[in-house]
């Protein structure tokens, strides 16, 4: 998935044409200080191209993002040239310095592949946690709000170029495929490329049971619209 930079750029434009990044980085900042009023510093899991980590830079003191795609971190790096980007897999880091909050957004989380994956990254998060630090997890779809055969598409233009993305998902048992097709269209000619995604609709019990073995005491937050919510859990 996003094996290179244009593929990362594209996805970029779309979703920063379609999704308040600003106004959801405010709203998990919120979450975050009810449970930890002095919190400064934040890691980004699953960073991406760093769009929600520039908008947390600006509430937190001190920010630092974590992916496992290199070409995202490439494009969160000309974003953000002077911040901490590690290459590193969720269930596994070590980055040598503790935060106040680690979040994991945009339900980032649903790319792992089974609950002993989803315990380890909550033992990881909460590892890398200060005395009372917050975690806040946006989940995938829940496997009875998952929509199978749901249809989307998306199109813009910006600077001489046009960009469409479709979607067809379905659930295949506890795992969504979502096949994706985009088309970039530009004074060069019309480029195609597509990819299939699979994330896992794990349930609440398990999200919260991932939360309670890392020794996260959690709460669930629901959130306005059809968006799938928050679990912030707080370490002791």
């Amino acid at each position: 998935m996003y094996e290179n930079n244009s593929a990362a750029e594209m996805y970029d434009l779309l979703y920063q044409d379609r999704k308040d990044y600003r106004a959801e980085a405010r709203e998990v900042a919120g979450l975050i200080r009810e449970k930890k009023g002095d919190a400064q510093s934040l890691l980004d899991v699953a960073c991406g191209t760093g769009i929600h980590l520039e908008a947390f830079a600006g509430l937190f003191d001190r920010v630092e993002g974590v992916d496992l795609s290199r070409p995202m971190l490439e494009v969160a790096k000309q974003r953000l040239p002077d911040t901490p980007l590690h290459h590193a897999d969720m269930r596994d880091f070590r980055l040598g310095s503790s935060f106040d909050a680690i979040v994991c957004m945009f339900s980032s989380i649903g790319y792992l592949r089974s609950t002993q994956d989803l315990d380890a990254a909550l033992r990881t998060f909460a590892g890398n946690l200060t005395a009372g630090g917050v975690v806040v997890i946006e989940p995938w779809y829940f496997p009875q709000t998952f929509l199978d055969h749901h249809v989307s598409g998306h199109a813009l233009t910006h600077e001489g170029r046009t960009i469409t993305r479709v979607s067809h998902s379905t659930r295949v048992g506890n795992l969504t495929r979502m096949e994706l097709h985009y088309v970039l269209a530009d004074r060069e000619g019309v480029q195609h490329r597509s990819e299939i995604d699979e994330l896992t609709l794990f349930t609440s019990d398990e999200y919260e049971a991932a939360f309670s073995q890392a020794g996260l005491k959690v709460d669930y937050v629901a959130s306005a619209e059809a968006r799938p919510g928050y679990f912030v859990g707080t370490a002791a």
